[in-house]
């Protein structure tokens, strides 16, 4: 009992003075960050900062000092106002509150607390609903046992995938094309979301019709004032096109395995890296091993400011995710038309894949992902095959420091 009491004690004394670490003087300038947000979840009011992903439980000193620093200020200040609590306490908790990334030091800001400026027109709303949903740890359908989804079943029953205005006038209407109409409606029709693929190499003349079609500039228009704005085959918001994208061949004729750039404007590929990506893109996909016979794979970034400099409002963040769909359709629907097996998900590691394509995650960022392989003989064309769909893991209301 008396060793585990000295290391209770140990710890303790070790917390205080790493709390105490990032607070060197009680002169030093001290803010409240600029990316934090508070909220009640579970009846607990929480402190989240979205960039750093750090989550707290508020209690009445941490809402009293970060309310305190809402601009630069020091320590000492601090102390003078809350003179009902002890000045090592007051410090204790400021230097807690620094580790956690909820206050910064002059000097000492978040490394990546510059570039945020070009969130600053869409802050809160849409960076908060960004960063908070980065990173996000998925597990497969399948590692849910069978009792879990009937219990899950059982307490929140299945959405109905129709719906219908009971007492509304009923008007049929002329039918559909036929898929024998025309290659167009074939296509259409033909659209499925591949999860199996044959070990057969995917001919570079084929990637270049699918970037070429999907993110390639296909003219341009005057535009008074912004000059020559590209055109594109999917719809854009303003003619923004933020949409960049990069390329993990893995099985691409003519190819060397690794990551590449597409310059939509002049149609070429930019080599990054080269390396085995096989692994690399499974761990891009969050783990779907499922994917890994695929040919190439197509990570969708957005350039953020190419919006927000011409829209300075929270809602125009939406159109850059309309943006990734319209793209990720065009993509499906060349892949299809090519005689393809096309796939498209959003279960990614974003920090890993930002990292290995060299961007600061806040200026560009990974959106989506689609992919691509040959036709496995016999089909494969399956929306889940054996129940292989990615879940979000829940987490917890994150009172607990991280």
């Amino acid at each position: 009992m008396r060793s585990t009491s000295s290391a209770q004690k140990t710890a303790a004394v070790s917390r205080k003075k790493r709390n105490l670490r990032f607070v060197r003087s009680r002169n030093a300038q001290l803010r409240r960050s600029a990316n934090v947000v508070c909220y009640w979840k579970d009846n607990q009011l929480i402190y989240h900062n979205y960039l750093s992903g750090v989550r707290i439980a508020a209690s009445p000193l941490c809402t009293l000092i970060l309310d305190f620093f809402g601009r630069w200020r020091r320590p000492a200040e601090l102390i003078k106002s809350l003179s009902r609590f002890s000045a090592s306490s007051v410090l204790r908790e400021v230097g807690r509150l620094c580790r956690l990334s909820l206050l910064e030091e002059r000097g000492k800001e978040h490394p990546r607390s510059g570039s945020m400026r070009a969130w600053a027109a869409w802050s809160p709303e849409a960076s908060f609903f960004h960063f908070a949903t980065k990173d996000v740890k998925y597990r497969l359908e399948s590692e849910m046992s069978r009792h879990e989804l009937k219990q899950e079943i059982r307490v929140h029953p299945q959405p109905a995938f129709f719906k219908r205005y009971r007492d509304a006038a009923d008007m049929p209407l002329p039918p559909v094309p036929q898929a024998r109409e025309s290659e167009f409606v074939r296509t259409v029709y033909e659209r499925r979301t591949w999860r199996e693929f044959s070990r057969g190499q995917l001919p570079l003349e084929k990637l270049a019709q699918l970037l070429g079609m999907t993110w390639g500039v296909t003219g341009y228009v005057e535009v008074d004032l912004l000059g020559r704005v590209p055109l594109k085959t999917s719809p854009s918001g303003g003619a923004r096109h933020p949409g960049e994208v990069y390329v993990a061949a893995l099985k691409v004729q003519g190819l060397r395995e690794g990551l590449y750039h597409y310059c939509g404007d002049v149609h070429r590929l930019e080599r990054i890296r080269e390396a085995p990506m096989r692994r690399r893109t499974q761990a891009y996909l969050s783990g779907q091993w499922w994917y890994a016979d695929a040919a190439a794979v197509f990570l969708m970034t957005a350039v953020f400011p190419r919006n927000s400099w011409k829209y300075g409002y929270s809602r125009a963040y939406r159109s850059v995710l309309l943006d990734a769909g319209h793209l990720c359709q065009t993509f499906c629907l060349t892949a299809t038309w090519l005689g393809l097996a096309p796939f498209c998900t959003m279960a990614l590691s974003d920090s890993l894949i930002e990292s290995d394509l060299g961007i600061d995650g806040i200026t560009e960022s990974v959106l989506y992902a689609a992919g691509v392989g040959l036709r496995a003989r016999g089909g494969g064309e399956e929306f889940c095959p054996g129940g292989r769909e990615m879940k979000p893991v829940k987490c917890s209301t994150g009172a607990n420091d991280r």
